[in-house]
């Protein structure tokens, strides 16, 4: 199964209304965040590790993994590490725009997406599941008119 190691603070960069929400209320940005994967990753097999620079405030729930935060150092050092300790480094994904991060994974036959490419999947999807809902919405009305004139 797969293994996302999402460096969230780069990720949060790469997504203009939580970069905004970041320079005045941080926790509303990581909160966002967290809220964006949690619904990317619905039905998805694997596994999550997302890694927050700084403190805890707000207990946040990861629905397919575990958050990370890295106190007083910075993520890289615990990215790292986790990609060190990984078993099977071929079932890593990387989700970050650092470079030096990115060449580490690589070197470790981890695979790498970049966080503004991941951020435009995120937000495909999202509208793909818009979408559907509309259509499904459409649908529910159709029938319910059918009925309405197939009965008079």
């Amino acid at each position: 199964m797969n293994h996302y190691i999402i460096d969230g603070n780069n990720l949060i960069g790469k997504v203009k209304s939580l970069s905004a929400a970041n320079k005045k209320e941080p926790q509303l940005s990581r909160e966002g965040l967290v809220s964006l994967l949690n619904g990317f990753f619905a039905g998805k097999k694997c596994n999550i590790t997302l890694h927050l620079d700084g403190y805890a405030n707000k207990p946040l729930f990861l629905s397919k993994g575990k958050i990370v935060y890295s106190d007083k150092r910075a993520s890289d050092y615990f990215i790292k590490q986790e990609i060190d300790q990984s078993k099977n480094r071929k079932l890593l994904i990387l989700v970050s725009s650092d470079h030096n991060l990115i060449n580490y994974a690589k070197v470790n036959s981890c695979s790498v997406v970049k966080s503004e490419d991941f951020s435009k999947q995120i937000f495909s999807r999202e509208e793909v599941n818009q979408e559907t809902k509309a259509l499904k919405e459409l649908e529910r009305k159709n029938s319910f008119f059918l009925e309405i004139f197939e009965n008079k």
